[in-house]
């Protein structure tokens, strides 16, 4: 890692323990995309070190038009912990974060380790099941203000997830409404989709990143495929639903 940004990895650590915003690491010192998850990996590796365990990899950019609106031609994507999953129906400590959003997902549950390529052929091999889920973003700079390099920096924003009951991967996902309810009110609806054509299509890019960046995907983890709608301010006393056709719901309560 550069001498000049060796320190950022803590920096964005400590923002995380503290819920405290932090201004753009790019007004710092210029960033490359490497240098961006190298930072990623160093700040999850320092919280893997206090007994964090990786849980799976979530995906960013699943929408064509977010992609080119940022002028990036690939997803990006972010590491998951143990830490970070809240239990379908639970609490999400408000406290512990600083500005969160909520946004609607499909999640895969891998049920063997990746030890090859995985494509449409042999995805059947590595993939058993499909749920709702919840993803809770929170970047950690300060009015939620942050460049391409500061994002995938700040792990994507990924800060907690939701899982909704598993269903069988042989459900077909392509086309499936969501719906995101606040409090009992719809506050976003979509369709699957929206993630990538297909979440089965953001699944297989997951697959081919992770072979890229040298991620051990393994058993029982999970992949996040990517928000179907825009994301969705919480507050304390908030109640989150995601309902997706055919799958079921995902809620989490805010505290």
């Amino acid at each position: 890692m550069k001498q000049n940004i060796v320190e950022f990895p803590e920096i964005l650590d400590d923002a995380v323990k503290n819920a405290a915003p932090i201004p753009q690491l790019s007004e710092r010192a210029e960033l490359s995309l490497g240098d961006a998850y190298e930072i990623q990996e160093a700040a999850i590796n320092l919280r893997m070190q206090r007994g964090e365990v990786l849980s799976g990899i979530k995906l960013g950019f699943t929408s064509k038009a977010k992609m080119e609106q940022m002028g990036v031609h690939d997803l990006i994507w972010g590491r998951l912990t143990d830490k970070m999953e809240i239990e379908n129906h639970g609490c999400l400590d408000s406290k512990r974060f600083i500005h969160p959003r909520a946004e609607p997902e499909v999640a895969y549950l891998l049920k063997k380790d990746v030890d090859q390529n995985v494509t449409n052929d042999n995805v059947l091999e590595y993939v058993s099941n499909v749920a709702a889920a919840i993803e809770i973003i929170d970047s950690r700079y300060k009015n939620f203000k942050f460049s391409l390099e500061d994002v995938i920096a700040d792990n994507c924003s990924s800060s907690a997830y939701v899982l909704g009951e598993w269903k069988d991967f042989s459900i077909d996902a392509s086309n499936l409404e969501i719906k995101m309810m606040v409090n009992n009110q719809l506050v976003q609806s979509g369709n699957s989709k929206a993630i990538l054509g297909n979440p089965l299509n953001s699944l297989l890019e997951a697959f081919r990143l992770a072979k890229q960046y040298n991620v051990d995907l393994k058993k029982n983890m999970v992949i996040l495929a990517g928000a179907a709608t825009p994301a969705v301010y919480v507050h304390k006393n908030d109640v989150v639903a995601v309902e997706v056709e055919q799958l079921g719901v995902a809620t989490l309560k805010v505290n």
